[in-house]
């Protein structure tokens, strides 16, 4: 197997730096001029996390390009980590959310895309109701909030490594079978061994083992993973775990927001996962802020009967500005015209497209390492096999290597998102765009190993 040499890796990351400062000098002095307003430079924090010296301003964006303030343009395959998977700013989209504005933003009730949202969320998730938030980490919130009410069970079970928003309850870690707060959890508000179970992905054992004790309100899952490099499961696993699940009390709440990906119904159609509860957040609103949650008839009618009406509007579900006309709107029109079944007739092939290449260059240059596809996203591993949990993947991780490829990738015009190596395709992108992508990362991977 094909080895890396840190030196030369070490001397490619620093002309790629220097590169990436002389091509970007008007984002420099923003960024430079945000220090003094902006708490550490930046709007968010993990926007730090680029691979350049401080991220790029973005002047316009288009489908799946977007243009710098220093005129540069690229080819997006972030996609604003799913958020922007619609391609950006799609025109029907752009028209309905104007004409939305000058009609009204939010009035905290209800407009008929409510109905139309809710009809189709049903075709695509064969859940009855439907209930709206700003944002995926709301309404995983909620549904765990649901969950523990109406089983009145303290604990959630997640997976290690997993992402759910910024859920304090998600924030955990698994090593040497303890669990406790994941490495970098900012001020958790408790170790998180007294709210959550974390097992391995893929392991029905551990899963069935965890929920013996007989106190998880809820399993909290992706379809697939996806925030550790894509991680399927295994044939039959979401059948047994559901059954387990049904066995030992506890509801399943799928998380659809990045596995969309795989189709309009998500994992949950593409595995048929029967979830009791769906989470969609992200794209489903081509960016503007929105996302849902569904539920069962059972869950819909055991959360009713315990939420009375004088108390429905101080129990910790729902917000101001949720399901606002705005919202509505921006969804409804990218259910309908956007994220629709011949989009991912053209997205899919494309990501397919991104792992030959990818595999292509691989297998030439006998690097060990893997590239998978979830439907309309691929990403690389630095492992010889795709890992099957997110220990696996994490232990392949290679921070430095990382953020070279990324860097490389960026100066030559194409940007993957800051975490991982993870491509995502919209009804925009071309296979001119991938194809792009496949040359550089031949460049990049035959300048470490020449």
């Amino acid at each position: 197997m094909t080895t890396i040499d840190r030196n030369k890796l070490k001397s490619l990351q620093q002309r790629e730096e220097s590169r990436f400062l002389a091509d970007h000098p008007k984002s420099a002095a923003l960024y430079s001029r945000a220090q003094s307003s902006l708490l550490g430079g930046v709007p968010m924090n993990w926007m730090k996390k680029w691979a350049g010296a401080f991220p790029i301003f973005v002047k316009s964006a288009k489908g799946a390009h977007f243009t710098d303030v220093d005129g540069r343009e690229y080819i997006d395959l972030c996609l604003g980590d799913t958020a922007a998977m619609t391609g950006h700013s799609p025109e029907i989209v752009a028209e309905t959310v104007a004409r939305r504005v000058k009609e009204g933003i939010t009035f905290m009730l209800p407009t008929e895309d409510a109905l139309w949202i809710g009809e189709d969320l049903q075709r695509r998730f064969r859940l009855p109701y439907w209930q709206f938030t700003l944002t995926a980490t709301d309404a995983n919130r909620f549904s765990i909030r649901i969950a523990r009410e109406i089983t009145q069970r303290s604990k959630i079970l997640v997976f290690h490594y997993c992402y759910h928003g910024s859920v304090d309850e998600s924030f955990a870690r698994l090593e040497y079978g303890v669990v406790g707060p994941r490495r970098g959890n900012i001020g958790p508000p408790v170790n998180p061994a007294e709210t959550t179970r974390v097992v391995e992905f893929n392991d029905l054992n551990a899963f069935e083992a965890a929920l013996k004790h007989h106190d998880v309100a809820c399993i909290l899952a992706e379809p697939a993973m996806t925030n550790v490099g894509i991680i399927l499961p295994d044939n039959g696993y979401w059948k047994s775990a559901r059954e387990l699940a049904r066995r030992y009390g506890s509801l399943l709440i799928a998380d659809e927001t990045h596995t969309i990906c795989a189709g309009p119904g998500g994992g949950t159609a593409e595995w048929k996962l029967d979830p009791d509860m769906l989470v969609f957040g992200k794209a489903i609103g081509s960016g503007i802020p929105g996302a849902t949650y569904g539920c069962s008839e059972e869950v819909a009618q055991r959360i009713n009967a315990r939420i009375h009406l004088e108390d429905c509007d101080v129990g910790g579900i729902g917000g101001t500005l949720a399901g606002s006309a705005l919202s509505l709107a921006a969804m409804r029109v990218t259910l309908e015209h956007v994220l629709t079944p011949a989009a991912f007739e053209r997205m899919v092939p494309l990501a397919k497209r991104f792992t030959d290449g990818v595999a292509e260059n691989l297998r030439a240059t006998n690097l060990p390492w893997n590239v998978i596809r979830l439907g309309a996203r691929a990403e690389y591993t630095f492992a010889s096999k795709p890992p099957r949990n997110g220990g696996e993947s994490a232990a392949a991780a290679d921070f430095e290597l990382e953020r070279f490829l990324h860097l490389y990738a960026l100066n030559r015009g194409v940007l993957l998102t800051p975490f991982h190596n993870m491509a995502l395709m919209s009804p925009a992108t071309t296979e001119a765009d991938i194809d792009a992508h496949t040359k550089i990362f031949a460049s990049a991977v035959g300048e470490l190993i020449a």
